[in-house]
Order: structure tokens, then C-alpha cells, then sequence
């Protein structure tokens, strides 16, 4: 009852910038918990940030830590991810997914926690 469409992706020189959107339909995003993650060719698809549901909380992985930003705008239904100092190792397709909790301070690291997923988005990053 949830659709999540991503767009922003493309082709950066590293170092350089992109910012990734996630579109709901369906239903509010007020009651879910918002995640991102991503799958390059050849490995599985792992996490990379999280947000809570109220927004008060965010969890990155290591490799992106200090580079990535996750936030939500809960009025325009929506949740972005700021990708700031590119590097090559990040090009993958990346997914926006959403967990329905009732937990406003809660957040979620593992994939097959989330309930709904969009399509992705490719972001190729060369040197």
C-alpha cells in the first residue's frame, strides 16, 4: 500500500556531489522508520543510513559516515540522502525502503526488517 519512487542518480566525478529523493504514495510516511541502501554489481545489497520515524535519530554505515546525510520532510512526504565527497567505491544502485513502526525514536539496520522498496537509482561515480 506503499510506493516509494527514488530519483536524483547519475554520473559524478569523485569528490563531487549528489542528492538522492524518495517520493511516498499510498499512504503517509509519519508511521515508518526510512532507510537507504545500496547494491553494486557483483555483492549484496547493504545498509547504508537510517532515520526514525520522528526524524530525531539517524544511524550511517562506517564506509559513509562523515560523507552521507539522511533526512525526511514528513509534510511533503518524502526522505533524502545527501551524497557529499563521491568516491568510486560508492557507485551502485541505490534503494529507498520504509519499516511501519510504532516507535517515533526507533530506527532499523537490517534489509529484511523494511516492509516496502523502491525501484532504485543508479549513481555512478568515476575517478
Amino acid at each position: 500500500q506503499v510506493q516509494l519512487v527514488e530519483s536524483g542518480g547519475g554520473l559524478v566525478q569523485a569528490g563531487g556531489s549528489l542528492r538522492l529523493s524518495c517520493a511516498a504514495s499510498g499512504r503517509s510516511l509519519s508511521s515508518y522508520a526510512m532507510g537507504w541502501f545500496r547494491q553494486a554489481v557483483g555483492k549484496e545489497r547493504e545498509f547504508v543510513a537510517v532515520i526514525s520515524r520522528s526524524g530525531g535519530s539517524t544511524g550511517y554505515a562506517d564506509s559513509v559516515k562523515g560523507r552521507f546525510t539522511i533526512s525526511r520532510d514528513n509534510a511533503k512526504n518524502a526522505v533524502y540522502l545527501q551524497m557529499n565527497s563521491l568516491k568510486p567505491e560508492d557507485t551502485a544502485v541505490y534503494y529507498c525502503a520504509a519499516k511501519y513502526t510504532v516507535y517515533s525514536g526507533r530506527y532499523y539496520y537490517t534489509r529484511l526488517e523494511y516492509d516496502y522498496w523502491g525501484q532504485g537509482t543508479q549513481v555512478t561515480v568515476s575517478s
